[in-house]
């Protein structure tokens, strides 16, 4: 018996172990009833305890619900209290109600269908049969949705009968004949599921959606609610104003001190530039007065940047280069062969290479 059919918001309950089985090599137990809820439909397992015990996950067979557990199983007969991590499923509960939700404003706003969704532990995505989907769009559909959470819509989950189940109007076919479950949000979304969700659309606290690519001729839908989305929320307030505080401004002014800074550095970038195209011909100057023709061999100071202006120039002066920048933490090496030059700087790399301890 399936609990959480009948209330998704039991989180404690007594129940008769049935079965002692397996789960990829882990031990498993069958109960005669459970609040915890399989992998499925794209929601995670329900972890908790039972008896104490540790749930690690919890899968469907295709006759059991299995209660992945870490420790020895109780005897068959016996009676275990259940307790599910419950910041977990309520959480799970948020982001199944709000991809619900989602997924019809997406169809409502952006004329895009969901083919498939995933409620994972890094990320919350949708993919939607839809190609391209404009920003306005997308932010049409996210508004929608978060207008139906200030709503504070009711949400039924319930067996409809079969005269009821073939009068409404369904966002996707269900995926079984018999037994249809169906999550209503409101009057707005009709969908067969058998997750579990929250019991009003204000215990979502807000949808967003934080990225879209195109993924295999669709568009895949990245997004957030619930806990998980107001802490990524606050991190990113708390890196917002960390960065206010860095650069001495209030937090709505931060990405034009961003774009000041990338403009100083810009014309900072060209000042060394120059500077350092000055430097290196004044370098080889003082490196030419032999007036030799052979390979030119030096320790520089600078990095490998001045080595290579350098370098170049000593080629255009018909000279081999081979340069170096001892510093603190190894040795940067420039090689570089004048046009007609036998100079077989491969060779030369494996000898240097073997002495100095570089790979390549």
């Amino acid at each position: 018996r399936r609990l959480y059919h009948d209330d998704a918001y039991v989180r404690r309950f007594d129940a008769e172990v049935v079965a002692i089985t397996t789960w990829k090599d882990q031990p498993a137990v069958v109960l005669d009833r459970t609040a915890f809820y399989p992998e499925a439909g794209g929601q995670l397992g329900d972890r908790g305890t039972l008896g104490g015990v540790a749930v690690l996950d919890t899968q469907e067979t295709d006759d059991a619900i299995v209660h992945i557990i870490a420790g020895d199983a109780p005897a068959i007969g016996t009676t275990v209290a259940g307790e599910l991590d419950w910041a977990r499923r309520r959480q799970h509960m948020a982001q199944h109600t709000a991809q619900h939700l989602l997924s019809g404003t997406l169809l409502d706003r952006a004329a895009a269908p969901t083919a498939s969704a995933r409620l994972g532990e890094s990320a919350l995505t949708i993919d939607v049969a839809r190609d391209r989907i404009p920003d306005a769009d997308l932010a049409a559909a996210e508004d929608l949705a978060n207008d139906l959470i200030d709503d504070d819509l009711a949400i039924r989950a319930w067996f409809p009968s079969p005269d009821e189940l073939a009068a409404m109007k369904l966002r996707r076919d269900p995926k079984v004949a018999v037994d249809v479950r169906v999550i209503a949000i409101g009057d707005f979304d009709f969908s067969p599921c058998g997750g579990t969700h929250c019991a009003r659309t204000s215990q979502l606290s807000a949808v967003r959606v934080i990225g879209a690519e195109r993924y295999k001729g669709m568009t895949r839908v990245t997004f957030t609610a619930g806990r998980r989305g107001r802490a990524e929320l606050f991190s990113r307030d708390y890196v917002l104003r960390s960065l206010a505080t860095l650069f001495s401004c209030g937090p709505a002014e931060v990405p034009l001190a961003i774009d000041k800074l990338r403009r100083d550095a810009d014309t900072a970038g060209t000042e060394l530039t120059a500077l350092r195209g000055r430097l290196a011909g004044m370098v080889v100057q003082q490196l030419l007065v032999d007036g030799g023709t052979g390979p030119v061999v030096a320790a520089l100071p600078g990095d490998a940047e001045l080595l290579r202006g350098v370098g170049a120039k000593l080629v255009a002066a018909g000279r081999d280069a081979i340069l170096c920048a001892p510093d603190g933490e190894g040795t940067t090496v420039v090689m570089f062969r004048a046009p007609g030059s036998s100079l077989d700087c491969g060779a030369l790399w494996k000898q240097l290479a073997a002495r100095i301890g570089g790979r390549g």
